[in-house]
């Protein structure tokens, strides 16, 4: 003061702003927590509503999205046996099918779909994509089924060589089956099957319809007693990633050739 009094007001004023200024700003500090804690006791129910809500309205977002998905796969999968449909009118199908389950310790992957008796599938109806052979199915309950896979020795295949046309049987075993390939045998001898040819289904089982493409050739042998070829094959479907399949539940020439049991 004595300061001011001597040196004019203004550096006076400098001087008290200098000394009380931290403390006027530490009262401010003070006031606006105190302010923001008792506004979140007052208005906590509010907040809380206001909560809710939100969670609420990002639910119902997280629902419509996953809907507009299973939708959109739907669709797809529809489009996908009206193109079946046109290339084989002949073929009737169940409703598309998701893959639900693994069958754990099958080196064969086999699977459990989401579709049963009351979507009419029957034991030993056939299981395709729409880029080929899967398997069969091997048992059916009311809304699920298990499907053994074409990697299986029990799920023989009757087929042929799409440019030669030499038929044989596609079968499974464990080692090939490690590696996710199968194998045609019974191959004559004299074929020109070679590695890239495509095999087909060849109906003749009555178990699956004709002209269903099972894979492609990657190696061709002679079998040990030297009376017959046999070719390794890449099935034209991966069927450990696949997630939806179609089964047939009828065609022209189902039964033929073998018995249900």
């Amino acid at each position: 003061m004595v300061y001011s009094a001597t040196s004019g007001a203004d550096d006076g004023e400098s001087i008290i702003q200098m000394i009380f200024g931290p403390v006027q700003r530490f009262s401010t500090n003070i006031k606006t927590k105190v302010q923001s804690s008792l506004d979140m006791i007052w208005n906590a129910k509010q907040y809380y509503d206001e909560n809710q809500k939100l969670k609420d309205e990002i639910g119902q977002l997280y629902s419509q999205i996953v809907d507009y998905d299973k939708v959109k796969r739907e669709n797809e999968q529809l489009r996908e046996i009206m193109g079946l449909k046109e290339e084989f009118p002949d073929y009737v199908f169940s409703p598309p099918c998701a893959v639900i389950a693994r069958t754990t310790n099958d080196p064969y992957g086999s699977f459990v779909i989401d579709r049963g008796s009351s979507d009419g599938i029957s034991k030993y109806d056939p299981v395709i994509t729409a880029n080929g052979l899967v398997g069969v199915v091997v048992k059916v309950s009311k809304t699920y089924s298990r499907v053994q896979t074409i990697l299986s020795p029990e799920v023989p295949v009757g087929a042929y060589c799409v440019r030669t046309k030499d038929p044989g049987v596609v079968e499974g075993s464990v080692e090939l089956a490690g590696k996710g390939r199968c194998k045609m045998m019974y191959i004559d001898r004299s074929s020109d099957i070679k590695k890239g040819d495509i095999i087909v289904t060849s109906g003749n089982s009555g178990l699956f319809p004709v002209d269903r493409v099972i894979g492609t050739v990657e190696e061709v042998g002679t079998e040990e007693s030297g009376l017959s070829l046999y070719a390794i094959i890449k099935p034209a479907v991966d069927l450990d990633s696949i997630t939806n399949v179609f089964v047939i539940t009828d065609f022209n020439g189902k039964g033929e050739g073998y018995e249900n049991d």
